[in-house]
C-alpha cells in the first residue's frame, strides 16, 4: 500500500497538477537570507548624494556649519537605526561640497532640511543650494565615517574660458575629481591610520575642485535646487498609455456641423 501511494503521488506530479508549495528562486533566496538573520543582506541598497551650496556671507565661523550637520546626522541616525551614515563636508571660504552616503530616506531628509533651512531661519547658514548628483545602488562606500574638513584654498577668478565651457563638461569633471578624492582618502586612512585627519586634503591639491568651479555650478540653471528636486521627487509619475497614441481615437468623433 505505501508503494501504491508513492506511485500515485509521482503520477500526479508528473501530470503538472498545481502544488501549494511551489515557489521561485528569488523567494527561496529571500527566505534563506531572512532565516539566517543577516541584517546586511536584507538591508536597503546604498545611495550617495552630493550637494553644493554657498555659505551665508555673514557666517564668520565655518565650524558652525560642521556642528549643525553633526547634530542633524546624529538625529537622523537615531531615527533610522541601522542606516549607517558616512560622507564628507568640505568647507571652502565661500562654498561647501557635501557628500553623504546612506539609505534613500536619510538622503531625502538631508535635502528636505536644506530646503527648510531657508524658510525656518532668519539667517540660513547656506544659500543657493544645488543637487550635483543622486547616485542610487552604489556598489561600495567611499568613506568610513562622516566628518567635515576645511579646504584652505583661495578663491580663483572666473575667467572667460571657464564661462564658455559646457556645463555638462564641468559637471563630469567635478564628479570625477570627487570620486578620486574619496578613493584617495580611503587609501590614506588604510595605509596611515595615525595620520592627522586635517592634513589629508592638503596632500592631494590636484583632487580639490577649485572654488570658481563650484560657483559656476551653483549659478547654473541645469542643476536642480533642493526645492526643485523635492518637487520632482514627490510629483506623481505621468505615463502616456499606448491607447492615447493610436488612431482612430477610442472615442467617436462627431462630424463638424455645416454652416
Amino acid at each position: 500500500m505505501p508503494s501504491t501511494g508513492d506511485a500515485g503521488g509521482k503520477s500526479r506530479r508528473s501530470k503538472g497538477l498545481p502544488r501549494s508549495d511551489r515557489t521561485n528562486v528569488f523567494q527561496r533566496l529571500l527566505d534563506k537570507r531572512t532565516v539566517s538573520g543577516s541584517k546586511e543582506e536584507t538591508k536597503s541598497l546604498l545611495h550617495r548624494l552630493i550637494l553644493l551650496s554657498k555659505i551665508h556671507p555673514d557666517l564668520a565661523d565655518k565650524r558652525e556649519l560642521g556642528g549643525y550637520y553633526t547634530n542633524l546626522l546624529q538625529k537622523l541616525q537615531r531615527c533610522h537605526q541601522g542606516d549607517m551614515i558616512t560622507g564628507l563636508l568640505m568647507l571652502y571660504p565661500n562654498y561647501v561640497i557635501h557628500m553623504v552616503e546612506s539609505s534613500n530616506d536619510v538622503l531625502y531628509s538631508v535635502i528636505q532640511d536644506l530646503s527648510d533651512m531657508k524658510k525656518q531661519q532668519e539667517r540660513p547658514l547656506l544659500l543657493e543650494s544645488k543637487v550635483l548628483v543622486m547616485s542610487h545602488n552604489v556598489p561600495s562606500r567611499l568613506f568610513q565615517q562622516w566628518e567635515y574638513k576645511f579646504v584652505n584654498v583661495l578663491a580663483k577668478r572666473l575667467d572667460d574660458n571657464l564661462r564658455r565651457e559646457p556645463i555638462e563638461k564641468i559637471i563630469s569633471e567635478s564628479l570625477t575629481l570627487l570620486l578620486k578624492l574619496g578613493l584617495w582618502i580611503q587609501k590614506v586612512y588604510k595605509e596611515s591610520p595615525n595620520k592627522p585627519n586635517d592634513s589629508v586634503l592638503d596632500d592631494a591639491p590636484e583632487l580639490i575642485i577649485p572654488q570658481n568651479l563650484i560657483a559656476r555650478l551653483v549659478e547654473s540653471r541645469e542643476l536642480l535646487t533642493s526645492a526643485q528636486f523635492l518637487h520632482n521627487y514627490s510629483a506623481p509619475l505621468k505615463r502616456t498609455m499606448d491607447s492615447e497614441l493610436v488612431w482612430p481615437t477610442p472615442e467617436h468623433l462627431l462630424p463638424a456641423k455645416r454652416k
